[in-house]
């Protein structure tokens, strides 16, 4: 890869911005900069993080070294300072105004005066341009000391994986209020622009093997049957569990539409057990009674465990000795039991515990 190290003013990367979102991408320095190009993430930066960028210009503090990969024709992508030229790019454009150490109000780039507007759009920035394989390029977005916000997984599986699939993917997942959103905001945990949608999702059509999906997909033109995975995998779920709570948030629910999709359920008869099991006091991980009442394994309940105090209670009524094997243990070597299973209508009570040794417990636990 060659770099060439360049200055850039404020004037000349803001010409001619543009965020066309979908349509045309967002662009700058005379339409020539390409801002976001496919391996680069959604705008991310908060309040805090933008007005520091506006706050660096204005004070003509360093504001960090650019990375722009040039293209087969002469323009430009940025690799690295998407979220600082953005900022730069919203502020000159009016979508927010910024109060510095020397104003008594908040301003829009508008309101300053006219040689503040000239000492803010000449501040130079510092840009290396690079030019080499897309390979090279990718390579480079990895391992460059991205300022702000790092990189999340997936992010940095959409610049591996970038193309066709990857954009039109993130155009159903990946945006503030996207169509996945939309649908599945009850049943999703995390933040689509971060591509935890995404994420969520691939992880699980793919049934945990994110690359080898995205490196298979990688050359389609269009992201619908992932989409079109999730809308089945969400009208599954508003079938089978007819009633919505705030519980079924983030629940595996992919996996479980994986497993169980082709089993025919009474959706009756499991709004009855969710109610019953709601109401169970020893259950502490509500949100999985989903995948117990389709599984039925109790790992998921979190049944409620049995106190110290009433361990050493046990311990002391039963003298140390094992009911089962008859022998002594100390009190570290065994284990509280329930007498009765939770399946069978037994309580996380004093009256139901009884303390077996390690052996023993998991031979019972086993059967």
């Amino acid at each position: 890869m060659k770099i060439k190290l360049t200055e850039i003013t404020v004037r000349d990367l803001t010409e001619g911005y543009e965020d066309n979102d979908e349509e045309g991408g967002v662009i700058g320095f005379s339409g020539k900069l390409d801002i976001r190009p496919p391996h680069q993430r959604e705008f991310v930066y908060g309040d805090k993080e933008r007005d520091a960028v506006i706050d660096s210009l204005t004070n003509n503090f360093p504001l960090g070294v650019m990375y722009w990969a040039v293209k087969d024709n002469g323009d430009f992508e940025i690799i690295d300072g998407q979220q600082r030229t953005v900022s730069i790019s919203q502020y000159i454009n009016g979508d927010f105004s910024f109060r510095n150490d020397f104003a008594d109000d908040m301003r829009y780039f508008d309101n300053l005066q006219d040689d503040e507007k000239e000492k803010f759009l000449d501040y130079k920035l510092t840009v290396y341009l690079c030019s080499g394989s897309n390979s090279d390029k990718l390579q480079w977005f990895k391992t460059i000391n991205i300022a702000g916000k790092p990189l999340t997984d997936q992010e940095l599986k959409n610049a591996v994986f970038s193309g066709t699939w990857v954009s039109d993917a993130k155009r159903y997942f990946s945006k503030n209020g996207c169509a996945a959103y939309q649908i599945g905001k009850d049943y999703l945990k995390g933040n689509a622009i971060r591509q935890e949608y995404l994420e969520t999702v691939i992880n699980w059509i793919s049934e945990g093997d994110i690359d080898r999906y995205m490196g298979k997909h990688q050359p389609d033109k269009d992201a619908i049957p992932l989409w079109e995975y999730f809308q089945d995998v969400i009208s599954w779920v508003e079938a089978t569990f007819t009633t919505k709570r705030k519980i079924m948030k983030g629940v595996d629910w992919g996996t479980l539409y994986n497993q169980f999709k082709d089993k025919v359920q009474n959706a009756q008869k499991i709004e009855e057990e969710t109610v019953r099991l709601l109401l169970d006091d020893d259950i502490s991980k509500q949100s999985g009674i989903y995948p117990y009442i389709l599984t039925r394994k109790e790992k998921y309940l979190s049944i409620r465990a049995f106190t110290d105090p009433i361990k050493l209670r046990v311990y002391t009524k039963q003298n140390g000795i094992c009911p089962i094997c008859g022998k002594h243990f100390a009190l570290n070597k065994m284990h509280a039991d329930h007498i009765t299973p939770w399946h069978d209508g037994g309580k996380t009570t004093e009256e139901n515990c009884q303390m077996l040794c390690r052996d023993d417990n998991l031979k019972k636990s086993g059967k």
